[in-house]
């Protein structure tokens, strides 16, 4: 365990690296976009091959090759490892090529049938971001041979080429061209095919040294099937999960031209905690689930579940508070600049405090969700999404009707919630030792030392504002003095609770 521990901490440091170049990256298109049309186009439009990202690649096509992955390296060895990546890999790009042709062909008749201009302004920035599907799925594949040799470190960097692309091609076009909303916007949209291909070739490089040997193989193997079938069920939850994302953000397009942006921004923020620690944690847990699934350990199996449902807890309720504490702050810090103002910032703050309710959430889908995985069982998944979806759609038409976007993100958390209750229960139902009455008294403490942490945020923060001034280095004191302050309460407040940290994590 305290290797995992020690993975889980090297994957977080290397995903914090990453979140904090996609902050960079929210922080340079607020402010050369704002909460503009174009944004708010550009997001939707990126939404479109990132459905498709978890159709194949990083969702159900992962899911279902890592079990197989772990049983062939466990009973062939690397060479065998290697000839399934290569066909998995040979078989999603000519399905990805196909799907590509027939997307671009969509979305240039969805031009020619009189829709609105904003959605024709979303279907043209579509054709041009779509084909990044074929580099970003490759990239998973080859992410997902690294975990299974405990090389963490490079696919949790992987979307540091993508953000850096990204503020490269925004400061050429605004900083170095001078250019308008437009041009800024589609030079926005190289920078992603860039980081794209950047995303593709890093971790085949890595991989090469491990051995691979990459070839163009169609052969169907035994291990292919079964990842094909495996897959299947696994796509539909995945793309229950990402039109999901689609549906609220379409709805969200409609409240208004910001809507889609500022629930983006505020969905990043969110994204920052959950994806430096339950991400990591999920990552890293993931292939030690599939071993001991291998070996048949469930005894491991059932410890690594609990400790990694821990782990989330230990860091999500913290950051959750935190969040809800200083959100006025942390906006005007990163967005509030350029076409980004005041009254984007006021519009974000409640979007804000609405997800971050959840992250304790969308973190126990993560781990729950490679759980089943592991037992080769995609078809359970799926189920708690289709149940999410219809709850997220029904609460999204009624609440945004009354609270506009505010009534999107209540809808996305009641659905989280449900997901999380279900994927638990279901896994409790396969006879596992999965219980997580034993970590009760561990759930009070952090929830005592959360709210401690709290109240000590919020009174750094009242007596910093009182003697700070105006500009870039008091808003960033505003945001640090009382992170650091509340870090060192908690940690502090764990310990005299009780809690002790090494007992926790192992």
């Amino acid at each position: 365990m305290a290797a995992l521990v020690k993975r889980i901490g090297l994957v977080s440091a290397f995903t914090m690296i990453s979140r904090v170049v996609g902050l960079l990256r929210d922080m340079t298109t607020s402010y050369m976009l704002g909460a503009s049309v174009w944004n708010s186009a550009f997001i939707t439009a990126f939404t479109l091959p990132n459905l498709f990202r978890r159709l194949l690649g990083e969702g159900a096509l992962t899911a279902a090759l890592m079990p197989n992955l772990s049983e062939e390296l466990e009973a062939r060895g690397r060479a065998a490892v290697h000839d399934l990546v290569n066909k998995t890999l040979s078989w999603l790009i000519v399905v990805c090529f196909v799907i590509t042709v027939l997307v671009i062909g969509c979305l240039e008749f969805l031009q020619t049938v009189g829709v609105s201009e904003k959605w024709m302004l979303a279907a043209s920035l579509g054709q041009i971001l779509f084909p990044y599907v074929l580099l970003i799925c490759v990239a998973a594949i080859l992410s997902a041979a690294l975990n299974l040799f405990s090389r963490f470190g490079i696919p949790a960097l992987t979307a540091v080429w993508l953000n850096t692309s990204m503020v490269v091609s925004l400061g050429i076009a605004g900083w170095y061209l001078g250019g308008d909303i437009e041009t800024k916007t589609y030079w926005l949209c190289g920078g992603t095919m860039l980081g794209g291909a950047l995303q593709m070739v890093v971790p085949g490089l890595a991989l090469l040294k491990e051995g691979w040997k990459p070839c163009f193989d169609l052969g169907v193997s035994p291990r292919v099937r079964e990842v094909a079938i495996l897959t299947i069920p696994g796509v539909f939850g995945a793309a229950v999960f990402q039109i999901n994302i689609m549906v609220s953000r379409g709805l969200a397009f409609s409240v208004s031209d910001s809507a889609a942006a500022l629930l983006y921004y505020a969905n990043r923020l969110v994204e920052l905690p959950v994806g430096v620690f339950a991400i990591a944690i999920s990552t890293v847990v993931f292939p030690s689930l599939t071993a001991a699934v291998a070996s048949k350990r469930m005894g491991d199996f059932s410890k690594t579940y609990r400790r990694g449902i821990l782990l989330c807890l230990l860091m999500s309720v913290p950051s959750a508070v935190g969040l809800c504490a200083l959100a006025p702050e942390i906006i005007r810090l990163l967005f509030e600049r350029g076409l980004f103002t005041g009254q984007e910032t006021s519009a974000t703050i409640p979007l804000v405090w609405v997800f971050a309710i959840g992250m304790p959430f969308y973190s126990f889908v993560s781990v729950e969700t490679r759980a089943f995985y592991s037992l080769k069982d995609t078809k359970t998944p799926v189920k708690a999404a289709v149940v999410a979806f219809v709850i997220n759609v029904i609460l999204s038409i009624v609440l945004m009707r009354y609270y506009g976007a505010v009534g999107l993100a209540i809808a996305t958390n009641a659905a989280a919630v449900v997901q999380t209750g279900m994927l638990h229960f279901s896994l409790c139902r396969k006879n596992l030792d999965t219980s997580l009455k034993e970590l009760g008294g561990d759930v009070l403490r952090i929830a005592a030392a959360s709210v401690l942490m709290g109240l000590v945020v919020v009174g750094v923060l009242g007596w910093l504002s009182a003697r700070c001034g105006e500009g870039i280095l008091c808003s960033a004191l505003l945001v640090m003095g009382p992170i650091t302050a509340g870090i060192g309460v908690y940690f502090g407040a764990l310990h005299l609770l009780g809690a002790k940290l090494k007992r926790l994590l192992n």
